[in-house]
């Protein structure tokens, strides 16, 4: 349904780039009438109750045990997440699963539509000046928040001396990711919301939708209860927009829901604060990969090289090409370079740039950071 006011689409995309990421408790009066507007847009009577639960960890768990689970759930060992998932829902019933009703039919009616209207050649230039350039971030964090909400199985402490096989751990965490992926999604659906209402389709039948996103987290929709969860209370982000913090969870949620991540990359929550004393000989020495790699970059690649004995694999006027082979990975390459513009005190500064593993010259390497061929960078300064 078109209506008649659009605002720029940069404040559009702004605005909905601010809820996909916002934090703290919830707006739950009107996340609240959000629902009740989604539920008549579809037909439907408002729920009987609304039961918030303070993260989307705590929801999947009880749509897992509405979906019928529980006793995988307990034959997994979680019982203390089972006792609380029951202990949340209460004695009152649920009813079916209305996702289809409130979300799943008018979200696809609304997108059919639009894509008629743009038609095929404007509809993915909308797209990526609208949802598109929200959608990697996004997507990468509910990815990462689903896959956290299975691996509860796995990281739930068993007693000791009765380990449970693996399948039915497996099984479990397979139900939960299941519980997760029927959830709404509420402020991660923003790259969509930005996108229908940069084409005026907000105010129809996907109003009550956009409402809940900018008030609440995920939920999980019944025909006589509804699951709503907190946004998180804590978000850390690097530049390039990864979950990215050293000394704590990159995402928390209020009942202790959390991911730990360097540059993205998924870390134990110890894993920071145990690199006290870090030598080049437990980074070589590390087994993980990945681990290794945020080994490299906390003790700085500079140093490393210096105290491994590493040779440079090329120099010219650009800079010097330095490879660090490492156990049971690919090489780490990177180009030295020098800032041609002075710092404030006169210094100038030298940077180690990574660049891909099969780069072979100083310049080729200084090429790609700007995004050209190694024959077509000719500057007549660097900066």
């Amino acid at each position: 349904m078109l209506t008649g006011t659009v605002r720029e689409t940069h404040y559009v995309v702004g605005d909905w780039q601010s809820a996909a990421f916002g934090t703290g408790p919830a707006d739950r009066g009107r996340a609240e009438a959000g629902v009740a507007a989604a539920y008549a847009a579809a037909g439907l009577h408002a729920p009987e109750r609304y039961l918030w639960v303070p993260s989307p960890a705590r929801g999947a768990a009880v749509a897992a045990v509405l979906a019928g689970h529980g006793e995988a759930l307990r034959a997994a060992g979680l019982d203390d997440l089972l006792k609380q998932a029951h202990a949340d829902l209460g004695e009152g019933a649920a009813g079916g699963s209305v996702l289809a009703d409130v979300r799943t039919r008018p979200w696809e009616a609304e997108r059919a539509a639009a894509c008629s209207e743009q038609g095929p050649e404007q509809w993915p230039r909308t797209w990526a000046d609208t949802g598109g350039l929200l959608w990697n971030q996004v997507q990468s964090l509910v990815t990462r928040v689903r896959n956290a909400i299975g691996e509860q199985a796995h990281a739930r402490a068993l007693p000791a001396g009765n380990p449970l096989p693996a399948p039915e751990r497996e099984r479990a965490a397979s139900l939960l990711r299941a519980a997760a992926l029927d959830a709404v999604l509420g402020q991660h659906d923003a790259p969509w919301l930005a996108l229908f209402e940069s084409l005026g389709r907000l105010d129809g039948p996907l109003a009550g939708l956009a409402e809940v996103a900018r008030s609440a987290g995920w939920w999980w929709p019944y025909e006589r209860l509804v699951i709503l969860s907190e946004r998180p209370s804590e978000l850390h982000r690097d530049e390039p927009g990864r979950l990215h913090r050293g000394d704590g969870p990159a995402l928390a949620y209020p009942d202790g829901f959390a991911l730990h991540a360097w540059r993205g990359m998924p870390i134990p929550p110890d894993f920071v604060s145990s690199l006290t004393g870090l030598t080049a000989d437990r980074i070589s020495s590390e087994e993980n990969a990945e681990l290794r790699r945020v080994m490299l970059e906390i003790f700085g690649y500079d140093r490393y090289l210096a105290e491994t004995g590493a040779r440079p694999l090329h120099r010219d006027e650009t800079g010097v090409l330095w490879s660090i082979d490492l156990p049971g990975d690919e090489p780490v390459v990177m180009v030295e370079v020098v800032n041609s513009t002075p710092e404030p005190d006169g210094a100038y500064r030298t940077y180690y740039l990574r660049v891909p593993p099969g780069t072979r010259t100083a310049r080729a390497g200084v090429a790609w950071t700007f995004g050209v061929d190694e024959a077509d960078y000719q500057p007549e300064k660097q900066t």
